[in-house]
C-alpha cells in the first residue's frame, strides 16, 4: 500500500513538474523578460494579413506584466494592419512602453473596417492607463473618417518620434488626460482636407506638446473645452489652419480653456496664425490674452481680427510687438515692380475689444490703448 501511495505521489509530482514546464515554455515563447514582441503572437507584418488579434494579445501581456517596465515592441521591417482596435487598462505594469518601428496601418476601404457601424469613431485608441509611453520611428496610417490615434481618460503619458499620415478626421486625440508629454511627431494630410486637425486636445490639463512638424488641411493645433495648462511651442505648422482655441459655446453651452500658451511656432502657408473661436453666444467670454512678438507677411487682409461680441466684449487683451507686412508689397519692393491687386479690406479689423498695445503694432488697431510714448 505505501509502495502504491509513493507511486501516486511520483506521478502527481512528474504531472505538475509536466504542467510548469508547459507554462514556462509558453510564457518564454512570448516574453523575453519584460518585452513582448507582436511577431512572437502571430502578427504576420505584409501589410495585408489582419494583425489584430496578435496585437491585443501582446497588448495583454504587456499591461498585465508584473513589475516596473514592460514594452510591447513592433518591430521594423514590417507593416502591420489593424482593425479599429483598443488597448485599455488598468494595467498592472507601472509603465508601459509601446516602441513602434515597424509601420502601422489601417484598411484602407471603408467596407472592410469590421466594427459597428454606430460604433466605429476611431482606429487606435489608449485609455486609462497610467505611465504610457509611445516611442519609435514607425508610421501610423489611417484612411478612413474616425480618428486616427485617441488617448482618453490617461495620465502620465508620453509621445515621441512618431509619424501619423492621412487621417480624413483628427489625427490625434487627446481626450479627459493629463500630464500628456508629445514631441517630436510628423502628423501629415492632403492640404485640402476638411477637419483633419493635426493634435486635438479636448477636457485635458498639463499637456506639453513641442518639437513637432504638422502639416494637414485644418487646425495644426486645435483646444477645446476644458482644456487647462496647455504649452505649445517650437512646431512648424502648415498648411492648414494655424493653431487655434475652440470652437467653444456651440448650442450656447458655457465652456472653458484657459492656461494656454503657444510660443516659438512657424506658420507657413497656414490661413490662421494663432486664433481663438467661439460661437455668437454669451457662454464664452474671452479675457486676459496676450499676444507678443508675431512677426510676418501676409497675403490676405485683414492680417489681424479682433471681432467679438457686443454684449459680451473681449477684455484685457494685449498685444506687443506686432509686426505683420502685406506680401504682395513685399514681391513690389523685391521686383521694383508694381502688382495689380484689387483687395480694399483693412489691414486690420477691431470690434468690441478692450485692451492695450505696446511697441510696435503694424497693423495698427484702433481699438487697443496704446501705451507708447
Amino acid at each position: 500500500m505505501a509502495n502504491f501511495v509513493m507511486f501516486l505521489n511520483f506521478l502527481l509530482s512528474l504531472t505538475v513538474f509536466h504542467t510548469f514546464q508547459s507554462v514556462q515554455s509558453h510564457f518564454s515563447l512570448y516574453n523575453d523578460n519584460n518585452i513582448f514582441n507582436v511577431l512572437n503572437y502571430g502578427a504576420i507584418g505584409d501589410g495585408f494579413s489582419d494583425d489584430s488579434k496578435a496585437f491585443k494579445d501582446a497588448w495583454e501581456d504587456t499591461c498585465n506584466y508584473i513589475g516596473s517596465e514592460s514594452i510591447m515592441e513592433i518591430p521594423e521591417g514590417n507593416t502591420f494592419l489593424l482593425q479599429p482596435i483598443e488597448f485599455h487598462g488598468p494595467c498592472k505594469s507601472k509603465k508601459i512602453i509601446l516602441s513602434i518601428s515597424g509601420n502601422l496601418i489601417a484598411p484602407e476601404s471603408p467596407y472592410e473596417w469590421k466594427c459597428n457601424k454606430d460604433d466605429c469613431h476611431q482606429w487606435i485608441e489608449f485609455a486609462h492607463i497610467n505611465g504610457l509611453y509611445i516611442d519609435g520611428h514607425g508610421l501610423m496610417a489611417c484612411l478612413k473618417r474616425p480618428r486616427g490615434v485617441v488617448i482618453s481618460h490617461s495620465s502620465n503619458v508620453h509621445i515621441s518620434n512618431i509619424m501619423v499620415k492621412d487621417s480624413p478626421n483628427f489625427q490625434m486625440s487627446l481626450e479627459d488626460s493629463k500630464w500628456v508629454i508629445v514631441k517630436q511627431l510628423t502628423i501629415t494630410a492632403d492640404g485640402d482636407s476638411p477637419n483633419t486637425d493635426g493634435i486635438h486636445i479636448q477636457r485635458s490639463q498639463n499637456v506639453i506638446v513641442y518639437d513637432s512638424n504638422i502639416r494637414t488641411g485644418d487646425d495644426c493645433i486645435s483646444i477645446g473645452d476644458g482644456s487647462k495648462y496647455i504649452n505649445i511651442s517650437r512646431i512648424s505648422c502648415g498648411p492648414g489652419h494655424g493653431i487655434s482655441i475652440g470652437s467653444l459655446g456651440r448650442y450656447g453651452t458655457k465652456e472653458t480653456v484657459e492656461n494656454v500658451v503657444v510660443r516659438d511656432c512657424t506658420f507657413r502657408e497656414t490661413t490662421n496664425g494663432v486664433r481663438i473661436k467661439t460661437w455668437q453666444t454669451k457662454a464664452v467670454e474671452i479675457k486676459n490674452v496676450m499676444f507678443n512678438h508675431i512677426h510676418g507677411t501676409s497675403i490676405k487682409k485683414p492680417f489681424v481680427q479682433l471681432l467679438c461680441s457686443k454684449s459680451v466684449p473681449c477684455r484685457d487683451i494685449f498685444m506687443n510687438d506686432i509686426n505683420i507686412h502685406d506680401e504682395n508689397e513685399e514681391e513690389e519692393k523685391k521686383y521694383h515692380k508694381s502688382l495689380s491687386r484689387h483687395d480694399d479690406h483693412p489691414s486690420a479689423e477691431c470690434i468690441n475689444v478692450k485692451g492695450e498695445s505696446n511697441g510696435v503694432m503694424k497693423p495698427k488697431l484702433a481699438c487697443l490703448e496704446s501705451k507708447r510714448h
